[in-house]
């Protein structure tokens, strides 16, 4: 492990050091060989797959495994995406003169070697590969076993690149034991990681974030709410939750719990339970739902679980009060909605509710980085620090101070 790290390490410093035209030429060059790799890549996905269906995954985990030549391309395109980005090392942030003379610029820099936890989903390796790159980062992946075929393919095509252009394979890199045990010893190397982020579910979370050594930005799960206002446009409401909703279930930015005011529940709540169940979706709600839809009780814990299925809860609430106490309680900072034409109470939840993404009148699938024009997304951080909601190549950056002086002593 401290070998490999070393070398990741090494490495980190060869790329920061990469000109802005190098690091986009590589990256365009990257994106053309995912599409030229896709049979490739699709061969290597099927012995995921297979052993997926051997293994019972859920039909959620299911989806988020499955790579076909649309989702390459997707991949693709997310580079092309992150090459076409500013420059995001170098940047003057700030810049002053102090009494002394001297002349001070806070400058954008790489982090330094990335380490990033995940499961599931293959095209997270060229997303988080190629944000690390265009920020000037060496990263350390470790996917989830479940796709481990399809990870290793893709991180050696990536490589492949790599080596065309003379540069050092360890910028980017798969953890080579990626054993719980492979996992604890990583987390631990804070002489030659900078930066840890996991994300994946509830336990892998807590764990990491609970043993660490090196710095941690949490992914965390998503526990999302779409409130129903009573000056909402119901048709527009309805449109908007089956699509937080139904989508993409499995995505940590689908909506779990539907709050709805009061007011227009009885309005509002049977054709959208009739669009609901045309789009296959199972719900529970509260006592109050009990009373006007067909619906099984919600309990304390579906409050609070990530569904990563076609599964909601439903709460009908007295106001915007209870509506932003229930998120208070329940949510997990990601991403929560207000459905409203009240530009006072809009604003209100907006102000109000603790979430690193807050929507009007729009669905929280939008947290994504593609969605908010980062190319894609190293993960949806719900931390306060370093960086807050879907993390593109700014957040994988940090400052120093440079300060130029003309013989300046300090007295």
């Amino acid at each position: 492990m401290q070998t490999f790290l070393e070398h990741s390490k090494e490495a980190s410093r060869v790329i920061a050091t990469l000109d802005p035209k190098t690091k986009c030429d590589v990256l365009l060059a990257m994106a053309d060989a995912l599409e030229k790799s896709s049979e490739r890549i699709i061969h290597e996905n099927q012995n995921d797959l297979v052993e997926g269906e051997k293994n019972g995954l859920s039909a959620a985990l299911m989806d988020r495994l499955l790579l076909n030549p649309k989702r390459i391309a997707e991949m693709a395109k997310a580079i092309r995406e992150i090459a076409a980005l500013k420059e995001p090392v170098g940047r003057v942030l700030e810049g002053w003169v102090v009494p002394s003379g001297l002349r001070i610029e806070k400058v954008s820099i790489p982090i330094g070697v990335v380490a990033i936890i995940y499961e599931s989903r293959p095209n997270v390796t060229s997303d988080t590969a190629a944000l690390c790159f265009k920020s000037g980062n060496a990263c350390v992946l470790k996917g989830g076993k479940e796709a481990h075929h399809s990870n290793t393919i893709i991180a050696t095509i990536l490589q492949e690149v790599l080596e065309a252009y003379g540069l050092p394979k360890a910028i980017i890199s798969l953890l080579p034991d990626a054993s719980r045990e492979g996992v604890a010893k990583l987390i631990k190397m804070d002489k030659y990681v900078d930066v840890i982020i996991p994300r994946g579910g509830e336990a892998l979370i807590r764990y990491v974030s609970e043993n660490a050594t090196i710095p941690v930005v949490k992914h965390d799960k998503g526990v999302c709410h779409t409130f129903v206002d009573k000056d909402a446009n119901l048709e527009q409401a309805i449109a908007i939750v089956l699509n937080a909703k139904c989508q993409r279930p499995s995505a940590c930015n689908a909506l779990e719990t539907l709050l709805v005011h009061k007011a227009i529940a009885s309005t509002f709540l049977p054709p959208m339970k009739e669009a609901l169940d045309a789009a296959g979706a199972q719900m529970k709600g509260c006592e109050h739902t009990q009373a006007l839809l067909h619906v099984s009780l919600a309990s304390d814990e579906d409050y609070h679980t990530e569904h990563l299925r076609n599964a909601l809860n439903i709460k009908i609430v007295a106001d915007v009060d209870e509506a932003i106490a229930h998120i208070a309680r329940y949510g997990s900072s990601h991403s929560e909605a207000i459905l409203s034409e009240n530009y006072t109470t809009a604003e209100r939840f907006l102000n109000e509710v603790d979430a690193a993404s807050v929507y009007v009148n729009a669905s929280t699938r939008f947290t994504d980085g593609g969605e908010f024009g980062f190319g894609a997304e190293v993960g949806i951080s719900t931390n306060k620090l370093h960086a807050r909601g879907p993390m593109g190549i700014n957040d994988l950056t940090t400052y120093k101070f440079k300060v130029y002086g003309k013989g300046q002593i300090r007295t």
